[in-house]
């Protein structure tokens, strides 16, 4: 488990193969670096309350992963005591569900290209 926290946590966050930093650019005949778009969703994740600040807002998450993975990633890059509560929220309105895949939010909640989720120690909204 020691392992995991270090590659999620530390300053290596593309190891994980469910998050990307970056999209992928590649060359055009002319020479010019294009990026070309992946299939991944990008997901904002804001603090609220007295929730510790990510240096880094903006992931880019495969979308068929669930809610519940996006809450133990945010468990393990914060690096949270295993019984330390944490609870996310879209939009500020309501809770998803654990099993609901990040595609379904998206499409159903995403705004100017991104999915904004809270995440906060303790119940704010909902």
């Amino acid at each position: 488990m020691a392992e995991a926290q270090g590659s999620v946590g530390g300053g290596d966050e593309s190891a994980d193969p469910g998050i990307q930093n970056d999209q992928i650019s590649k060359q055009n005949k002319e020479g010019e670096v294009v990026k070309k778009k992946t299939d991944k969703v990008d997901i904002l994740l804001k603090a609220t309350g007295s929730a510790p600040i990510m240096k880094k807002k903006k992931w880019a998450v495969d979308p068929n992963k669930k809610v519940a993975w996006v809450i133990d990633f945010i468990h393990k890059y914060l690096r949270f005591d295993s019984s330390q509560s944490l609870f996310l929220y879209v939009n500020q309105a309501f809770a998803p569900a654990p099993d609901q895949e990040i595609r379904n939010l998206f499409e159903c909640y995403g705004s100017d290209g991104k999915l904004i989720l809270h995440y906060c120690t303790s119940e704010a909204w909902g």
